[in-house]
């Protein structure tokens, strides 16, 4: 029988304690690690990555389908791209009604391409079948916090495994193991246009001028939405709120007075079920 054990890597937090957890030997090795490059992460999640890296005897797999970013551009000039939707909130203009759109980001641009390196690990070439005797352990950097995103693999050869689930390790905990162990702090993982952010997170992107410049730009491009999506009455936007993100409140709840709301520094990342985005 042929095995293969990956990790897969989001270079956040979680994934990020869980490779150096491999690399100790708290958890059994890996064959390699796969990071599936949106080509939109903040620029600290990219120095952060070349860090690890060094950190790592096994090899890091860097993958891509290209730029989401510039894909939503062309997209919204009438060049369709497969896969491009992000799950961006949507206003009627008559009714004020709001909404959200379908997501299919995390797919074309994190499992697929993900799946395309196995296959390629595994030497099975193009259109052809995976034997029956393959098995591939695809290792998640899911918290025992964010249990609620485990999921099944859809590839029958394919196992997801959760080992900070199994050791209840919840994301502070991730933290307190990096500080035990001396590593630096990782920062968060997802596209820094991603519309899932937290006002918390939206305010880390502002950090960066150049970064949110950039996502207050494609916020404005973005707005009569994505090839092939009903454009006359309907408004598009990255903030939930529904308003240009240069715009919008990004005071948190304690910051307007009311009762802090314990998800509210981690965004609606749980939303994107696939347990891809985010660790």
């Amino acid at each position: 029988m042929k095995t293969l054990r990956i990790l897969s890597l989001g270079a956040g937090v979680q994934s990020s304690t869980l490779a150096l957890m491999i690399e100790k030997g708290e958890v059994p090795m890996v064959d390699g690690a796969i990071f599936s490059d949106t080509m939109g992460e903040p620029t600290a999640v990219y120095e952060w990555l070349n860090w690890l890296k060094k950190q790592l005897s096994f090899p890091v797999y860097v993958v891509s389908k290209g730029s989401l970013i510039e894909d939503l551009k062309s997209s919204n000039n009438d060049v369709y791209k497969r896969g491009v939707s992000i799950p961006m909130f949507t206003k009627n203009k008559i009714t004020g009604k709001k909404g959200i759109i379908r997501r299919a980001c995390t797919t074309t641009y994190k499992i697929e391409v993900i799946t395309k390196k196995i296959r390629e690990l595994l030497g099975v070439g193009y259109r052809k079948k995976v034997s029956k005797d393959t098995r591939v352990e695809m290792l998640m950097g899911i918290s025992y916090d964010e249990i609620i995103r485990m999921k099944t693999n859809h590839l029958k050869y394919v196992t997801n495994t959760y080992p900070l689930v199994d050791k209840r390790m919840r994301r502070s905990h991730c933290l307190e193991w990096m500080k035990k162990n001396n590593y630096p702090t990782p920062p968060r993982s997802a596209c820094t246009f991603c519309p899932y952010h937290s006002n918390t997170e939206w305010k880390r992107i502002k950090e960066n001028k150049k970064e949110w410049d950039n996502v207050v730009k494609l916020d404005g491009i973005l707005r009569s939405g994505l090839y092939g999506l009903e454009r006359k009455e309907v408004e598009y936007f990255l903030h939930k709120d529904c308003v240009p993100l240069d715009q919008a409140d990004l005071r948190t709840n304690v910051e307007k007075g009311q009762p802090e709301l314990p998800w509210e520094d981690f965004g609606q990342l749980d939303n994107c079920d696939t347990g891809i985005c985010g660790v």
